[in-house]
């Protein structure tokens, strides 16, 4: 057994830069796995505060597992809902009181580095690099 700290994987998420104009999306995230319960909690701490306490996380529910109505992250309650919208197949919506929506694209976890800079062009972000 090693005396070594296990450091948690850094948070794979790409932001758009701020701007006044309205887009689409606002960034894109690399998930390791689909498990909504392992996954959500390190994304929503690792938001930009000016993003406002997420509320309500919408995901697609033919590809992601383990989404219970609730869950607590950073405590706060954080309402999951799932939706088989078919313009939702590859975001997840994040919804915060005051603050508005944001929407990330999501990266399959199986993709490698160029397959998920190339999914962040045909969506129109800046050509970014995620922290792995």
């Amino acid at each position: 057994m090693s005396d070594r700290l296990r450091l948690p994987p850094l948070l794979r998420l790409y932001l758009a830069p701020e701007s006044t104009m309205p887009r689409r999306i606002d960034g894109a995230w690399w998930p390791r796995t689909f498990d909504l319960l392992t996954e959500v909690p390190p994304l929503l701490s690792g938001l930009p505060r000016a993003w406002g306490q997420i509320a309500s996380v919408v995901v697609n529910d033919t590809v992601w597992t383990g989404a219970p109505g609730r869950m607590l992250v950073r405590n706060q309650v954080v309402r999951l809902r799932r939706t088989t919208t078919a313009h939702l197949p590859s975001t997840i919506v994040l919804t915060a009181p005051n603050h508005g929506r944001r929407d990330l694209l999501v990266v399959p976890p199986e993709a490698t580095e160029p397959a998920a800079e190339s999914l962040m062009s045909a969506v129109g972000l800046e050509q970014g690099h995620f922290a792995s």
